[in-house]
């Protein structure tokens, strides 16, 4: 009976942790039209600083949060080649060009990648460091 409880939570631990993912990029994705908008509106990034660090803020903690209780061993691999992915991407500003068409779509696009970077990174380190320490271990 004990097994069937906790069979029961992990499936619905493992069901809420993906809900909470999927809200916590679409947090990422909204903040980063919202704010970039802001930015695009007020001449740049510098303009919107305090909105732009508290968004950074909860997008971190969020990603603290995920990094400690959602990712698990076989996720572990794709969920880092995709947070590098991320972030080479945001470090490249692969958008600069979207200036051509418009400045807005330019701000949309970085604002939502690092955003998406922010939630994603501090999740990553943590998973990281979690894999260090298995491999330690093990040794």
């Amino acid at each position: 009976m004990i097994t069937k409880l906790l069979r029961g939570l992990k499936l619905e631990m493992g069901l809420i942790s993906k809900w909470a993912y999927l809200l916590f990029v679409v947090i990422a994705v909204v903040m980063g039209l919202i704010v970039g908008y802001m930015a695009w509106s007020e001449g740049g990034w510098n303009a919107v600083a305090t909105v732009n660090g508290w968004v950074l803020l909860v997008l971190v903690v969020l990603g603290i949060i995920i990094g400690l209780t959602t990712i698990t061993a076989k996720e572990v691999m794709p969920f880092l080649i995709a947070t590098i992915a991320l972030a080479v991407a945001a470090g490249a500003n692969v958008w600069e060009p979207l200036c051509a068409i418009h400045d807005l779509l330019y701000f949309w696009a970085t604002g939502i990648l690092n955003y998406i970077v922010a939630f994603a990174a501090p999740a990553a380190v943590i998973i990281a460091i979690k894999e260090i320490l298995t491999i330690a271990k093990e040794k």
